[in-house]
């Protein structure tokens, strides 16, 4: 299994910033600056991915690759 992506990002909203892991539904996290959304996040994805284990239900593939990424593959 490969690493998953993670977006952070700012919320005017919740005057914060979230990251979340888009391969890993609800998976999210909130911090007062990028390290500590990022540090909860990785927190919260060991959490998913031990609960998901518990309960047998399949961990998905690092999937997720942002748009960037898909545009410089088409060049």
């Amino acid at each position: 299994m490969g690493d998953y992506h993670i977006n952070i990002f700012y919320s005017e909203e919740d005057e914060g910033y979230i990251a979340d892991i888009p391969d890993l539904q609800h998976c999210s996290a909130f911090g007062a600056t990028p390290d500590e959304a990022l540090r909860e996040v990785l927190q919260a994805k060991t959490a998913w991915l031990d609960a998901a284990q518990a309960a047998n239900k399949p961990i998905p593939p690092a999937r997720y690759k942002p748009l960037i990424y898909q545009a410089t593959l088409l060049l």
